[in-house]
């Protein structure tokens, strides 16, 4: 029962922040799918910057993704650019005014406030338990952890140089802090 509880605490939680959030986006002709795209956009590497990326990340249907691309490329918010190698693949990027609001959403982000009564510690705490939980979800249903790239096992590292195994490309150092649609979490990252 107290996984019911938890789990029933978390939602109560979503549910209150995406109320606020429909409201405040309502205003700007936007629904919260929309920001959460863009927030993912900023955080994802080329190999999770497309549409199928997107639809596997919040488990939505493709036509719901493609709607919601659609709304955000009219409004200048995303850039689509066909992958250089294989056309038929698009890479969905943030374009400046996508950043721009970002920016200015991420500002007034109702969470700080709540959250001032916690402490480090128990931030600590909330943290590592709700990232345990989010694995094991994601194990128990067979998804893709869509992880930070330096966690991957992947991912190999000699004299400061990143390489991505799975590519065999190089990455810079802020590729390593993206998240990947081709994660696979080390022993040591969980």
């Amino acid at each position: 029962m107290r996984e019911l509880s938890t789990f029933k605490l978390i939602d109560r939680i979503t549910t209150l922040l995406r109320s606020e959030e429909r409201k405040r986006y309502l205003a700007m002709g936007l629904q919260p799918i929309h920001v959460q795209i863009l927030e993912y956009l900023a955080q994802c590497n080329r190999l999770s910057d497309t549409p199928a990326a997107v639809t596997e990340y919040f488990g939505l249907t493709k036509g719901t993704v493609s709607q919601s691309l659609q709304v955000l490329e009219r409004k200048g918010y995303i850039e689509k650019t066909a992958n250089p190698l294989d056309r038929r693949i698009l890479h969905l990027n943030l374009s400046q005014e996508g950043q721009d609001l970002l920016d200015e959403i991420l500002g007034i982000n109702m969470l700080p406030h709540a959250c001032k009564t916690l402490n480090d510690d128990q931030f600590e705490e909330i943290n590592k338990a709700l990232n345990t939980a989010l694995i094991a979800l994601q194990a128990a249903n067979n998804l893709r952890s869509f992880g930070v790239c330096y966690t991957c096992k992947k991912m190999s590292e000699v004299d400061n140089h990143y390489l991505c195994e799975l590519t065999q490309e190089p990455l810079s150092q802020d590729d390593t802090m993206k998240i990947c649609r081709e994660h696979v979490l080390t022993e040591s990252a969980d």
